[in-house]
């Protein structure tokens, strides 16, 4: 299996030399220390600690009308497709026939729970695996002051297919109605191993210039931009099967599937 595209496998392996040095303050370190990011002042997390979900930050979105994107899965609220254990937030994935869908799963978000103008989002994950699966880490505005979808926006802080577990995705969407949305954005490739098998810290630095991806400290995509993204937005997080991007599963997909999630963390710049 090939592992990403020779630039990225050189840049990563500059990335990994430099950060021996100099070490993103928010890696490696112990569950229980929330580490300062010079800067920035710590204004909501979750480091999911407790026996359940905390309903005071998330709400979870319960429909099975494929996201509009044909996904073939049921978004539940129901245990099995969402908790804690361990000191870690589980969302997983079911091959189960649940109200006329053939998959069942979860999607959480922050809506007036968590919502955020700008800031570091920072969140450590571990993801699923397959095709068809497609577990992202997203955002989406909190007011939509500028219309409806894509007009006023979409931040996609990770998105990963599960055909290809060793690349993620960082992207925007903005620009008119479909079928002329717009959407720019980057990825990148581990030169080796999955996102499948260890935790990584996904984020991204937002501000009134432009957005800005991180995987494990190191920057891999900038995008430059104002409207619409100068607006609340809200955090989800969700593990879709199928769909027109992944494609649908099939018979080399095992289930049923986790995304892990450590922490959320989202800090704001010091004024």
């Amino acid at each position: 299996m090939k592992f990403g595209h020779l630039p990225e496998a050189i840049v990563f392996a500059l990335f990994l030399n430099f950060s021996a040095c100099s070490q993103d303050e928010t890696l490696n370190t112990p569950k229980n220390v929330i580490p300062e990011i010079p800067g920035y002042t710590l204004v909501w997390n979750d480091e999911f600690d407790g026996t359940a979900i905390d309903l005071s930050k998330w709400s979870h979105e319960v429909n099975g009308d494929g996201g509009g994107n044909n996904e073939l899965q049921y978004y539940t609220n129901l245990a099995e497709n969402s908790f804690v254990e361990n000191g870690t937030l589980v969302i997983q994935a079911f091959k189960k026939n649940y109200l006329g869908k053939e998959y069942t799963s979860a999607r959480m978000r922050t809506l007036n729970k968590g919502d955020w103008t700008y800031g570091r989002f920072d969140i450590r994950a571990k993801l699923p695996y397959g095709q068809g699966l497609w577990p992202a880490i997203w955002m989406l505005p909190s007011d939509w002051v500028y219309g409806g979808w894509p007009t006023s926006g979409e931040i996609d802080i990770m998105e990963m297919l599960g055909h290809q577990p060793y690349k993620i995705y960082g992207t925007i969407h903005y620009g008119p109605s479909y079928p002329n949305n717009q959407k720019s954005g980057g990825s990148f490739s581990l030169p080796s191993g999955l996102f499948s098998s260890d935790y990584h810290v996904f984020s991204i630095e937002w501000d009134s210039t432009g957005i800005r991806w991180l995987m494990d400290g190191y920057k891999y995509h900038t995008e430059i931009h104002g409207k619409p993204f100068d607006q609340r937005f809200h955090m989800l997080l969700n593990v879709a099967v199928g769909g027109n991007w992944p494609g649908n599963p099939d018979q080399t997909t095992s289930f049923p599937q986790r995304m892990y999630v450590d922490y959320v963390r989202v800090y704001k710049k010091k004024s």
